[in-house]
């Protein structure tokens, strides 16, 4: 399984370029088998402190973890759900149209 962290978009003041908020989704793929989790991770006035035209997804992703955002259990939680699709427990249709 593959598991990739990704920053989709950054809101900030135009004022200072303060990052406010990060947007985020960790994918895991496993063959056909594919599970995604997004989110959102903000800060409070003067966290972080890097320039928005200096930023990188790394740091980005460095903070997002920093602040709370559990990558192991991020992770554990993508597994768990490919491990669902692997074996299903419920199912739905109808026993009349096959």
């Amino acid at each position: 399984m593959t598991i990739a962290w990704t920053i989709t978009n950054l809101d900030r003041r135009t004022s200072d370029g303060f990052v406010t908020t990060a947007h985020w989704t960790a994918t895991a793929v496993d063959g056909n088998f594919s599970a995604s989790i997004y989110s959102t991770c903000g800060w409070a006035e003067g966290t972080p402190t890097v320039p928005y035209n200096s930023l990188t997804q790394n740091a980005v992703l460095a903070w997002v973890w920093a602040s709370g955002v559990d990558k192991a259990a991020t992770e554990a939680a993508l597994a768990a759900q490919i491990a669902a699709q692997k074996n299903p427990v419920t199912a739905t249709g109808l026993p009349w149209s096959n």
